[in-house]
């Protein structure tokens, strides 16, 4: 145990676009205080991380699904 915020970043750990949701479900299941999470309104464009970034429509769903 820590007296420290444990933040996940399930954009970085999985790469992917399409596996942040999971990972960031898993997080939250497993403790987690927060995410890190990288979105790109043109993830295609980004100059760094664009495929693992979650469009601003995708990011809102995830926040409100994860309530």
């Amino acid at each position: 145990e820590t007296h420290l915020p444990i933040l996940i970043d399930p954009s970085h750990a999985t790469g992917h676009w399409d596996m942040v949701e999971s990972m960031s479900r898993a997080s939250i299941a497993a403790g987690a205080d927060g995410l890190i999470i990288e979105v790109h309104p043109d993830p295609v464009k980004a100059f760094s991380d664009g495929p693992q970034s979650l469009k601003p429509s995708k990011f809102s769903r995830l926040m409100k699904n994860l309530r």
